[in-house]
């Protein structure tokens, strides 16, 4: 994988390890020589997850719609910064440019970002894998929430599959490098 769309808060949230492991998952792009696509953001995780790849030398694209540019909240020292029309356009040209997703720690924003990609997957439109990055357990309530839809008859049992989850970089690159070679 080359490039990977990652979904995180434009918020740090109120665990230190949010932003601790949004940076330990920017050192592990950095040495896998991945490339970031994420909203374009300086603030919160976006921008920390960022930073730190900017700050060793990675490639970061950042993807932001014309309204929040004149809010004055894009990250100006990126590798490139996309501006497009409109929030469902940033999310194509995200995916667009894709390799693979993940999750971090994020709030609506992030649940509508990922939610999107897994139906895509769902009914067939990408084959690419995505991924939860349960730091301190924070999806692990979506997981369960994702069983209780399984057992209810919504949710197919094989599409759980589609979602990938670790709580360590490496080993969440690992297992999106594994789906890849099989899908």
């Amino acid at each position: 994988m080359k490039q990977i769309c990652v979904f995180a808060g434009s918020s740090k949230g109120n665990n230190p390890a949010f932003v601790e492991q949004a940076k330990a998952l920017g050192k592990a792009f950095v040495d896998q020589d991945i490339a970031l696509i994420y909203g374009g953001a300086q603030s919160g995780l976006m921008g920390a997850l960022a930073d730190t790849i900017l700050e060793s030398g990675g490639k970061v694209t950042g993807v932001m719609p014309t309204h929040l540019f004149e809010k004055e909240v894009a990250h100006t020292g990126l590798t490139e910064l996309i501006e497009v029309s409109s929030m469902h356009e940033r999310k194509a040209k995200m995916s667009e440019l894709a390799d693979g997703y993940i999750a971090l720690p994020g709030g609506f924003g992030t649940f509508e970002e990922l939610f999107e990609v897994i139906s895509w997957a769902q009914i067939g439109l990408h084959r690419k894998p995505l991924a939860l990055y349960n730091v301190e357990g924070y999806y692990t309530p979506l997981i369960k929430l994702i069983d209780h839809a399984i057992t209810e008859g919504f949710v197919p049992e094989s599409n759980k599959e589609m979602i990938l989850q670790s709580n360590r970089p490496s080993d969440l690159l690992q297992v999106m490098e594994q789906f890849r070679e099989k899908h």
